[in-house]
């Protein structure tokens, strides 16, 4: 197993992509696939993600095979031998192998488990007792940066990067060039009618959710411009179990006109809602991507200031698309950047970041992304 370096790949190469549980990132990987398979166009590409991403990961065009690494069967191990064994008789040993989520201990294992002649990404030595160092590699060392969503990481990699999105990152390290920024997922049409407006409250971080009154204003607003809003996301259990929802969801259903579409749509469903959908409005989450993605006009709220300090990493995750406009709030803090993002919750009182970003900065932001201005103009 040898660090990649673009060494030159047999026609109908055999490639492993390791991703996570997590829609947004699934999301960001497909300028990766789409790439590879540019680069590669006899490639055969086998995805390793999980059972929440499945819906998109099996109707990709750009993955051939995939299993799910993240999931709760029994068998799980079993099934892994099994699977990694028949792909080998169909494609061959596994020419090259990308984690992209190194911070995943499973990952690290499986992505050196299935011996691939070359890897990029995080990986553990043959024995599996330490890390595989590729800090030597002049494109490798970009993985060794302590933090990819600082201005400093771009200017220290500018050989490498023109910017810090993650989606380029991805592509860069495995040598493929492509459009960093487009986004490309399967879509299917929803089986109701689709709200004017579709809406995305929570967040797996509670730091990066907007108050409930703020909701309230908009969803308001909305009505009075005769738009209907819908509440998409997962069942409610779900919701409240993962995505620290509390009782903001409930209590939204409860004031105002929202429409309750959580549970109802598969993620192929979820994005074809979206293509449909006159506007999405998220806070940093897997709808936010998803609405980016398909085209829908976005409004991204992010506690974040001009300066890209808050509470998420947005010049890593946001979306470069000219159909999303990012809402920025008026106040600096740079205390979840110091803590790597890992706090789940404001370690403020009163969540500064997010109550200086006010309504009419989100309903401005709504206004230009309209194409009929005279239905989204705000007062």
């Amino acid at each position: 197993m040898e660090i990649f370096s673009n060494q030159s790949l047999r026609s109908n190469t055999h490639i492993a992509i390791f991703s996570s549980t997590k829609v947004g990132n699934f999301v960001v990987t497909t300028p990766l696939l789409r790439g590879l398979k540019e680069k590669y166009p006899n490639s055969i590409i086998d995805f390793f993600g999980s059972e929440i991403t499945k819906d998109f990961e099996v109707q990709s065009s750009y993955v051939d095979w995939r299993f799910s690494l993240y999931t709760d069967s029994l068998n799980f191990l079993e099934s892994l031998a099994q699977a990694v064994r028949q792909r080998r008789e169909i494609a061959g040993d596994y020419d090259l192998a990308i984690n992209c989520d190194e911070f995943s201990e499973i990952n690290l294992v499986i992505v050196t488990a299935i011996r691939p002649k070359y890897i990029v990404g995080g990986a553990l030595s043959p024995d599996f007792r330490i890390k595989l160092d590729a800090s030597h590699d002049p494109v490798q060392k970009v993985l060794a940066d302590s933090n990819w969503n600082s201005p400093a990481f771009l200017e220290r990699h500018r050989d490498i990067l023109t910017s810090n999105y993650i989606g380029e990152i991805f592509c860069r390290i495995a040598y493929v060039e492509t459009d960093f920024f487009k986004l490309e997922l399967p879509s299917k049409l929803p089986k109701f009618k689709v709200p004017d407006i579709l809406i995305s409250v929570t967040a797996t971080r509670s730091a990066k959710m907007w108050p409930v009154s703020y909701w309230k204003e908009v969803i308001n607003w909305c009505e009075q411009q005769g738009l209907t809003v819908g509440l998409v996301g997962n069942n409610p259990k779900i919701q409240q179990a993962l995505y620290y929802s509390g009782n903001v969801e409930d209590d939204l259903l409860n004031q105002t006109s929202l429409i309750d579409l959580r549970g109802r749509t598969s993620l192929v469903e979820l994005a074809g809602a979206f293509r449909q959908a006159r506007a999405c409005i998220a806070v940093d989450s897997g709808p936010l991507h998803i609405a980016a993605a398909v085209g829908c006009p976005t409004v991204a709220i992010f506690g974040n200031d001009d300066n890209g300090h808050g509470a998420s990493p947005i010049r890593l995750w946001a979306p470069r698309q000219p159909h999303v406009r990012i809402a920025l709030s008026e106040f600096n803090c740079t205390i979840c950047e110091k803590n790597c993002f890992k706090n789940k919750s404001c370690l403020l009182e009163n969540h500064l970041c997010m109550t200086q970003l006010h309504p009419q900065k989100v309903l401005n932001c709504l206004a230009e992304l309209s194409y009929e201005p005279s239905m989204l103009t705000t007062q």
